[in-house]
Parts: structure tokens; sequence; C-alpha cells
């Protein structure tokens, strides 16, 4: 195959060589867009699972902490009395863990930055050699 210069080259050539190289680099921005949000839900369960792991084993010994302050506090208080103290303390610390993980599940985000920043870069390039 013959290589021709620029200025050699029809100009229906030169769209079809345009038309498929954006062609190309799409296919391979939406790979990437794939292989970026793939690595990314695959890191956010896998920090999931550890840390579902750590909440259950962390749960059992938060029970057995609780027992043992409803037993300390009944040797002062009736039995019911200790068990609503500590369970109303137990409920409202719960409560606030609980907002506090929700708002900070809602700044996370699954959106492919990097290929959404070069994207972006393709575009700005592609300005710059159309003009």
């Amino acid at each position: 195959m013959e290589v021709r210069t620029i200025e050699e080259r029809s100009l229906g050539d030169l769209f079809s060589d345009l038309s498929r190289e954006t062609s190309l680099l799409l296919r391979q921005e939406m790979e990437l867009a794939r292989v970026e949000t793939s690595e990314l839900i695959s890191k956010m369960l896998r920090d999931s699972a550890l840390a579902a792991s750590g909440a259950l084993i962390a749960y059992a010994g938060f029970l057995v902490l609780l027992g043992a302050a409803v037993y300390g506090l009944g040797t002062a208080l009736p039995w019911w009395a200790s068990a609503l103290i500590i369970g109303g303390a137990t409920l409202i610390v719960g409560l606030v863990l609980v907002a506090i993980g929700r708002s900070m599940l809602k700044n996370r985000s699954l959106k492919p930055r990097h290929t959404f920043e070069s994207i972006k870069e393709d575009i700005q390039w592609a300005k710059r050699q159309a003009k």
C-alpha cells in the first residue's frame, strides 16, 4: 500500500480516515469506561464484604457488652430500668451512626472519572485540530 502525504490525499480519503479513527477512539473510550466501572464496583464489593464481616463480629461482642452493662446497672436499679437505659442509649448511638453512614454513601460516585476526563481531552484535542 502506497503511503501518501495529507496534501496528496483526497478529501474523501481524509474524511474516511477521520470517521474510522473517531469510531476507534469511541470504542476505546467505551472500553475504558467499562473497565474503570468494573474496577470501582469490584473494589466496593470487596470493601463492603470486609466491613460486613467485621460488623458481624463486632456485633456479637457488642451484644455481650450490652448484657454486661444491663447486668451491672441492674445491681443498682430494677432490671427493667437498667435494660431501658442501656437500650435507649444504644438506640441513640446506632441512629447517629446510621445517619453518618447514609450521608457518606450519598457522596460516593460510580462515575468513571478517568474516562470522562479522557473524553473531555479528546474533544478539546479535536476542536484544536479543527481550527
